[in-house]
């Protein structure tokens, strides 16, 4: 299990690569990546992302152990960044590795929806207009955790 809290970018494809390579044992390897994206019609500058470094580790673990103990998963990694980044520049990427593939899937949409709606995270968009406003939480993003 790996878990990365990081403002540098990451390069996907080498990320993955390592996470899968000498997987005999496992026959499902998932992965997901976040993107910044445009609010609409070029509107959104960049995004800024904060957090309290040790508390988002330590909550980040816990989550990633959680999923861990409840699929039967080979390795799990959780890549999250904060700080600044434009629209297109990745923010997080999920992993996750299993004998079979329904595991696999399940621990990551599990770790996704987590991340997207309790990780301490707090995000703010920068409008092209110079507006500035954080992001609020989802009624949707909320509504994904109670299948959990």
């Amino acid at each position: 299990m790996r878990v990365v809290v990081q403002d540098a970018p990451f390069d996907f494809g080498a990320e993955a690569e390592a996470f899968a390579s000498g997987r005999h044992d496992m026959g499902a390897i998932v992965t997901f990546t976040g993107v910044v994206r445009d609010t609409g019609k070029n509107a959104l500058s960049s995004m800024e992302i904060e957090h309290y470094p040790g508390m988002t580790q330590n909550a980040l673990e816990k989550i990633a152990a959680e999923a861990v103990a409840r699929w039967s998963l080979g390795d799990v990694l959780v890549i999250h960044r904060f700080g600044h980044m434009e629209p297109g520049e990745k923010i997080m990427m999920v992993a996750t590795a299993a004998p079979h593939r329904k595991d696999a899937f399940e621990a990551a949409e599990y770790l996704m929806d987590y991340l997207k709606s309790r990780a301490p995270f707090w995000k703010k968009e920068h409008a092209r207009s110079g507006q500035t406003d954080w992001v609020a939480a989802k009624d949707a993003d909320e509504d994904a955790l109670t299948r959990w």
